[in-house]
């Protein structure tokens, strides 16, 4: 049981559940490996969108994040693989600093995820999975749903082909996060091409997919990220396919697992 998706403490809009309950948690759900992945700090020039700037981490505290990860990681040695990760933000010019970043703390790190969570629409920036009001924002603003997932679809791939150097990663984060608001906001005809067409872009790369459960417990969404079908045809391709809880605090640890298809599992 590998859970590659779980955030902390430091998770500035999360809960302040202990690194340890965490661990515990995982170790009394069956777990033999997790991995860390708190959101990077966001570019210094670049303006987080939402309300309370409260996106990323605090560049700050970022050394005693992988400090306290390092501690975790020897005291439970003996009972479970514990990871240190980020899930770094692919921002469409901000790769710079985004690299700068990764090459100053990527050699402290096991496993990461790259995830786009905002889109850049006529010089305002949207974050797409933060509220329905931010998501219809941008929907009004880029001119209808299919844009909306086509536009998405084009950062995932501008963030594969990105240079963000040495310690860039190579997992993508819920590649269909888009989808978050769909029962509010019914699904383009189309898009499922849309999506298959990445998966055959991805296939001969050395990218893999977060397999996330989040969504499943989302209000709005109640499936995973990617849904069964993507997911099922995504494997047949050959991608790999991690399973990520996305939990924000230790009891959604393994959240969505029971209705993900396991079997699709690396």
């Amino acid at each position: 049981m590998i859970d590659g998706h779980v955030h902390s403490p430091y998770c500035p809009h999360g809960t302040s559940d202990s690194l340890d309950s965490y661990v515990e948690k995982a170790i009394e759900l069956g777990y033999t490996s997790l991995t860390f992945t708190e959101h990077a700090p966001l570019p210094p020039s670049f303006t987080d969108p939402v309300p309370l700037k409260d996106s990323g981490m605090n560049p700050r505290l970022l050394e005693s994040y992988i400090k306290d990860i390092e501690e975790v990681k020897k005291a439970y040695a003996s009972d479970i693989n514990v990871q240190a990760g980020l899930e770094v933000d692919f921002i469409r010019g901000f790769e710079k600093e985004t690299e700068e970043l990764l090459n100053e703390y990527g050699p402290s790190l096991d496993d990461s995820i790259l995830s786009v969570h905002f889109l850049p629409i006529y010089n305002k920036w949207y974050c797409i999975d933060y509220s329905p009001d931010m998501f219809k924002s941008a929907l009004m603003a880029v001119g209808g749903l299919y844009q909306l997932y086509q536009l998405y679809f084009d950062m995932l791939r501008e963030s594969v082909l990105a240079d963000l150097g040495a310690f860039k990663p190579n997992r993508i984060g819920h590649m269909t996060l888009v989808r978050k608001f769909q029962l509010l906001h019914e699904p383009p005809a189309g898009w499922e091409q849309i999506a298959e067409s990445f998966l055959e872009f991805i296939k001969d790369r050395a990218v893999t997919l977060d397999y996330n459960g989040a969504g499943i417990k989302k209000e709005h969404c109640k499936e995973a990220y990617p849904p069964l079908n993507i997911a099922r045809k995504a494997s047949a391709k050959g991608i790999s396919l991690i399973y990520g809880s996305d939990a924000h605090n230790s009891s959604s640890l393994k959240q969505g697992y029971s209705a993900i298809d396991a079997s699709l599992i690396r």
